[in-house]
Parts: structure tokens; sequence; C-alpha cells
């Protein structure tokens, strides 16, 4: 018998689950209350500008989101390093030093690069690379591991504030949205293990060459359409419900609303649907909000206790050319990643740079025009040519709530996509992926929930309950 699955998100985690739940041969519907699929990574027009939210990179290790990319048919829109090169400048110096790696195997792929990194002293360095060694020992996975600060453990490692910032937080700010010391350790080992401690190509880094809804929301429109999925952009998911009354469940041991046989109700504004198997692909907030009471076994207000990191993203268009990279690093400086989009954007003269701004709490709130006080000295004093530069347009993106916040202990706090209720599953970056809220974390946790879904025997369902 086909399942009929109701998908509600259509963020990267949705797109996931809906496809491999359609290719399974599922009865897909996604319900997505924005105007289209994308979630988080998503586009929009500024007068001829065609502009991206936020701007997201990939590494190569991020293995399930260059998979879906594939799935998606687009794998030729992105553009993936041959090797890692980040060009890093400050104000003092703003020729770019490089960090690249060479063909030895990790972690010495990156000791010539380390040698010459002029922001750190020489005894930072050796520093450095042994705090790196101690790194590599560190087991994630382990629940005491998770509870500890990751700035105080580089601390404890011989690491100061000036190498944090200077090193440690060039990665790990852009990938947790967090300093080190509001970060788990982790996730951050996580981060560095994977990305740049164990495969010496992890980190090569990759960018999509066209606006993200053509990289991500369109695509998967098309995709799921022609796998026989239904897609209902603007509407919002009221309320879910059991259409069985009751059963057993692992939570505490007592009763849980949840499918007995006759599956679940999505109910929407004036509408409601049988589905068999539902996926919650949505924030934290709206999950508590939705979620069957004892369904998960976290406490009332676990997502507030989880929270919320935002992310600010500056735009510039300019009247010629500054920047000969498609993107710098900054140290010693609040700018942290600039990149240019002028090619995505459809600028046909001048220049488009984008300055990604992460861990954002002191700036989420600053008016536009403080922000561009402060930050376009700043840019300049990193690249000289726009000081004789005409600024076009100068404004600001914010994602009060772009990841959850990755703070020591939030792993209790991160559910799994198999919930005690039978036929409820979860997916979303802030699930328990092991993995931050990156746009690989999501699509892990999208093809966890569909595969916990699928290797789910069929909920018995009579025919008439099925139509």
């Amino acid at each position: 018998m086909t399942r009929r699955v109701a998908v509600i998100g259509g963020g990267l985690a949705g797109i996931t689950a809906a496809l491999h739940c359609a290719d399974a041969g599922c009865q897909v519907t996604v319900f997505e209350a924005r105007p289209q699929l994308g979630g988080l990574t998503h586009s929009f027009r500024r007068g001829e500008l065609r502009v991206d939210n936020g701007q997201h990179v990939f590494l190569r290790c991020c293995t399930s989101y260059r998979s879906l990319l594939r799935r998606l048919g687009v794998a030729g829109r992105v553009e993936l390093q041959p090797r890692l090169a980040i060009p890093v400048r400050s104000p003092a110096a703003p020729r770019s030093v490089w960090l690249r790696r060479t063909a030895l195997p990790a972690p010495l792929h990156l000791a010539a690069s380390l040698l010459r990194y002029r922001p750190l002293s020489t005894l930072e360095r050796v520093r450095f690379a042994l705090a790196a060694v101690a790194l590599r020992r560190v087991d994630p996975t382990h629940p005491g591991t998770d509870e500890q600060n990751f700035g105080t453990w580089l601390r404890r490692h011989g690491q100061s504030d000036h190498a944090i910032a200077a090193l440690w937080e060039l990665v790990g700010v852009a990938t947790l949205n967090a300093r080190a010391d509001q970060a788990s350790l982790s996730l951050a080992a996580t981060v560095f293990q994977e990305g740049l401690l164990t495969d010496a190509a992890a980190a090569d880094i990759g960018w999509s060459l066209v606006p993200l809804r053509e990289l991500h929301g369109d695509p998967a429109l098309s995709c799921l359409g022609a796998a026989g999925a239904e897609v209902r952009t603007g509407v919002t998911v009221r309320g879910i419900e059991p259409r069985g009354g009751l059963i057993a469940g692992s939570a505490g041991g007592g009763l849980i609303a949840g499918s007995a046989g006759g599956g679940w109700q999505v109910i929407t504004d004036g509408a409601r649907m049988r589905a068999e198997a539902v996926i919650l692909a949505v924030p934290p907030a709206a999950a508590e909000q939705l979620l069957p009471a004892g369904s998960v076994t976290l406490p009332p207000g676990w997502s507030q206790r989880l929270g919320s990191a935002p992310i600010v993203n500056v735009h510039v268009v300019l009247d010629r050319p500054v920047l000969d990279e498609p993107f710098i690093a900054g140290v010693d400086t609040p700018v942290q990643w600039v990149f240019d989009r002028t090619a995505q954007s459809g600028l046909e003269r001048g220049q488009y740079l984008a300055v990604s701004l992460s861990a954002a709490d002191d700036l989420v709130n600053t008016p536009t025009a403080a922000l561009r006080e402060q930050f376009l000295p700043e840019l300049a004093a990193l690249l000289p040519a726009m000081r004789d530069a005409q600024v076009r347009d100068f404004f600001v993106t914010r994602e009060r709530h772009a990841t959850f916040r990755p703070a020591p202990g939030t792993a209790a706090l991160r559910p799994p996509a198999v919930t005690a209720a039978r036929g409820l599953f979860l997916a979303g970056a802030w699930t328990a992926t092991g993995w931050p809220a990156t746009m690989e974390g999501a699509v892990r946790s999208g093809a966890a929930a569909a595969t916990a879904l699928l290797a789910q025997s069929p909920t018995d369902v009579p025919a008439e309950a099925a139509l």
C-alpha cells in the first residue's frame, strides 16, 4: 500500500526528506508557509539585483549536501575549490596572507601555510599546532564533551585570546555561528575534525554560482513535481492531530498522542489532510508548538532553552571592482568574510560585495545607517581600492534566528529524528545530527527522518481512511 506522507517545512531538511520519500514510492505532500521552497537559503529582488538573504558556503566534506545538489540536477551551478585556499587580510596588512593546503596528509597539509601565517607570532603558531593535535583526540560524541566550553578548552591548551580570534574563530565563527567562549566543545571538535584535521581535502570551499533560489528552491519544486509529490507553498500548518487516539510510548512510560492505526490529520487554514506519516521539518519553536504532548523526551520550553543565534549580512554595491578574489576573510577587524556576488546578482557594471557577520548578537538590532558608518571604513581598510570607489547602494539583511545557539549542553536539547509518537518524525539542522546548524546538517537530518520513516512498517490503515 502506498503511504501518504506529509512533510511540513520546505527548507533543505524538508526538501531532502520529501525527495527520499517520493523516490521510495510514497505519496508526498509538502507544506511550506513561505511562497517558495528553500527555507533559510532564499533569494529576492532589489531593483535589478538578485540578492541572497545570506552567504552560504559548503565544504568538500559536506557529502550529503553535495548529494542533494546532484539529485536536484544543479551540481554544475556551484564552484568547489580544487584545493583549499583562503586569502586573509587585516587592516595592518591588507595584502593577503594565504591559508592553503598542500598534498601532504592531514594535519600536515596546513603546515606550510601556518609557518607563514603572519597574524600569529611564531610561538602562537607552534602552540596552535599542538592544540590541533590535541583536538584530534577529543571525542565529540562523549556526553561530557558537549558540556565543555570550547574557548576554555583552547586556553587550557595554550591558546591566547589573539590566537583564538585570529585563527580558531576565523573558521569557528562562520561554521558554528558562535564565538569560542559561547560554543560547545563537542560541536567545535566536529567542525575541526571533519573539516581540517582528518582529511586533507575536506575543507576545500564551495559556493553557489547562481542565486540560492536557482540552486535550491526552484529546482526542488521541479524535482518534487517530477517525483510525483505535491507542493503547497504559502500554506501554514496550524496543527497535527492523531487519528488513532492514545498509545503507549516511551516518554515516561505514559500514554502519548499518536497513531494507533488511523494516521494523522494535518490542519491548515480551512482544510485538513490525512496522512499515515508526518515529518516535521520546521524551526524548533514551531516544532514544539506542533508536537503532541509526550512525543519527545524534553521539558516544556525546550526550544527556548535551545535558543537561536543571528547572522547579519551587509551588502555594498560599488561603481568599480575593488576585490579580485571570490572571497576574503578578515582578522583584527569586525569584518569577518567578504564575498564577491557580482555575477550571481546579475550586476553588469561595478562590483557587489556581501559581508557575512556571524554570531551577530551585538549587530542584529543596529540601524542600517550606523552599520554603514561602521563597516564602510573597515572594508576600505582591507580593500584599499575601495577608497576611490563610489558606493551606489548599501543595505542590510538580518536573519534573527539563523541557527540554533550551539552552547555547551546543547546536545540534550536536540531530539532525534524518531519521536515517541508512531508515524511522526523530526528533521532540521537543530535536531540530533551531531553537526552544527549548517546546510550539511539540515540535509543529513532530512535523510535521517526519511530513512526512519521508510524503515517503519506502514500503519495498518483501513482502505477507506487512506482515501
